[in-house]
């Protein structure tokens, strides 16, 4: 599974780990993230994250 980073602060969502503390368990993909799921840093939603190379 590929790594996301948020590009305003830097955050790095991994799906392995996935967001516990927004409900988010390991093993959930970035695609398949609620449409409402922000980065739990900065609080910004999805549209500002690149997947990583």
């Amino acid at each position: 599974m590929d790594k996301w980073r948020c590009t305003i602060c830097n955050y790095a969502y991994n799906p392995a780990e996935g967001n516990p503390e927004a409900g988010i368990e390991p093993g959930t993909a970035f695609e398949d993230l609620p449409d409402d799921w922000v980065c739990p840093i900065c609080g910004a939603d999805k549209s500002f994250f690149e997947m990583e190379a």
